[in-house]
């Protein structure tokens, strides 16, 4: 089965097409930071990896991804906007 993942989130400062296709993920992530849960439980879930078997890979996937997910929230969303014709700067 192939990851569905890139190892490394969008470091873009425009949103990407990866950043449309993850807007779940990025919004799961989020929520599971929100309620204090462990990251190997959210990358088994979110991700489908094993944090066991891909440590290294598995929390840097969770950190790029979450830190992605927060950029969305305090920056992209604003590229939606302006997107859609909702903010006009």
């Amino acid at each position: 089965m192939t990851c569905r993942f890139e190892d490394i989130a969008p470091d873009s400062p425009a949103l990407t097409p990866y950043d449309e296709a993850h807007f779940v993920d990025y919004i799961r992530l989020l929520d599971a930071d929100a309620e204090g849960a462990d990251w190997r439980e959210v990358v088994a879930i979110v991700f489908a990896l094993d944090p066991d078997a891909e440590q290294h890979r598995a929390e840097r996937m969770h950190a790029s991804h979450l830190a992605r997910a927060r950029w969305m929230t305090e920056v992209g969303y604003a590229h939606l906007l302006a997107r859609n014709g909702e903010l006009k700067h």
